[in-house]
């Protein structure tokens, strides 16, 4: 924590806390010597993606975080908002529901089965009770990855712009479109115009089982997309959280502890068709 306050004071944001996590999944996942194929990240999560990637170190990362939380901080103060998870509920019928309603956005893609909206405080209420399915409302203030946090959005394209961006060492799925970035531009522009449009996390996964990744190791903990994966219905890509594989590796270590000439713990190699080789 203190290199953190280095850099955001003594108020560390919740969402550099989230990033840091992630972060220091990462960093582990380099020392355990598991190597992605590609990475992705969902919102927020796809500053650690850029992070996990080599695109910028750690303080940067948390520097431009703290910015992005700041901003959508004002944001929730000049435009009162927030954020509805819609649950069971197929995402054309949340469409149709939204043409029928103002002030309220799609913010996620996130499954075939959740949908989340964004919106002004006063007009999510009525947008919700016009959709079938459950709502669940998000501990937020503001309308992300909406036209209501458009001034945070110019903010930060103007704080991205003054930092240097490195080559990404594997490609990122963008949660913008769905596509690969492969340049340190590509990355760049995607994160600068992540804040306003939605996040289009079903075109992530559909693009990371056009490239035929079979295993997905999840970041930062909570294990929330892991479990989303579930309504893709996709038996070719499993999930699994870094916690849980750090738990198999170290599994593995103890039980070849007895054997002689064995390697010590964290200095034998991974199985190169085992899941550090297909993770996202």
């Amino acid at each position: 924590m203190p290199a953190i306050r280095e850099v955001v004071g003594d108020r560390i944001p919740d969402q550099v806390k989230v990033f840091v996590r992630a972060a220091r999944d990462a960093d582990e996942s380099r020392e355990l010597h598991l190597r992605p194929d590609v990475v992705a990240g969902h919102s927020l999560g796809e500053y650690g993606a850029a992070y996990a990637a080599g695109c910028f170190d750690l303080e940067t990362g948390i520097w431009l975080v703290a910015q992005r939380d700041r901003f959508l901080a004002e944001a929730a103060e000049e435009a009162p908002g927030g954020m509805v998870a819609i649950l069971k509920a197929d995402p054309e019928e949340v469409e149709r529901a939204l043409g029928e309603s103002e002030g309220s956005v799609v913010a996620n893609y996130n499954s075939p089965r959740q949908t989340v909206i964004s919106g002004l405080r006063d007009a999510l209420g009525d947008t919700v009770s016009r959709i079938r399915g459950r709502a669940v409302r998000l501990n937020v203030s503001f309308a992300a990855h909406s036209p209501y946090v458009a001034a945070a959005n110019e903010k930060m394209r103007g704080v991205l712009d003054g930092v240097e961006f490195r080559v990404p060492e594997f490609p990122i799925v963008s949660a913008v479109d769905g596509s690969v970035l492969v340049s340190a531009e590509g990355v760049r522009e995607a994160l600068k115009g992540q804040m306003v449009a939605p996040v289009r996390w079903v075109k992530v996964v559909e693009t990371l089982a056009r490239m035929r990744v079979e295993e997905w190791v999840e970041l930062g903990g909570g294990g929330v997309l892991t479990r989303m994966l579930r309504d893709f219905e996709l038996p070719s890509l499993k999930g699994v959280t870094f916690e849980d594989l750090r738990s198999r590796l170290y599994e593995g270590a103890q039980n070849l502890l007895p054997i002689a000439g064995a390697p010590a713990e964290g200095e034998g190699e991974t199985d190169p068709d085992g899941p550090a080789d297909k993770t996202p």
